[in-house]
């Protein structure tokens, strides 16, 4: 279970590396049903990306998997193809979005957006890796 402390030390870690790469960004951690904890825009980050953040932390729990690695089965051909049409528009198919896993077991999500897709996963990497 993700409780409020976690999705702060979470969100610390993510904020702590997005500063490092000089790019601001909304960082969003969800539970295990896909709900929003916690969310944070950093000062500058992009207004529009408020709601990819949080729904790239839904998208990754809903479905167990990375954003980024959804996004690459789910081009046209893919065996995901038409995936981001589902669950009344929620699923975002761009890279940041990571499942959190304790034991072996997904039990939340974050998702980062406000930069390139390979720096909003690096973003989400470090907040996961702060699980």
């Amino acid at each position: 279970m993700i409780h409020l402390e976690d999705a702060r030390r979470i969100i610390a870690a993510a904020e702590k590396k997005a500063k490092e790469i000089g790019q601001p960004m909304n960082i969003a951690v969800a539970d295990a049903g896909g709900n929003l904890v916690a969310h944070v825009r950093m000062d500058g980050a992009w207004l529009g990306s408020i709601d990819i953040s949080i729904k790239k932390a839904y998208t990754s729990r809903a479905f167990d998997i990375s954003t980024k690695d959804l996004a690459t089965h789910s081009q046209s051909g893919g065996q995901f193809f038409g995936i981001h049409a589902s669950n009344d528009g929620k699923i975002m198919i761009f890279a940041g979005g990571i499942p959190l896993k304790r034991d072996g077991k997904v039990v939340g999500a974050i998702g980062v957006s406000g930069g390139s897709g390979e720096q909003d996963h690096a973003v989400a990497e470090a907040g996961a890796a702060a699980y």
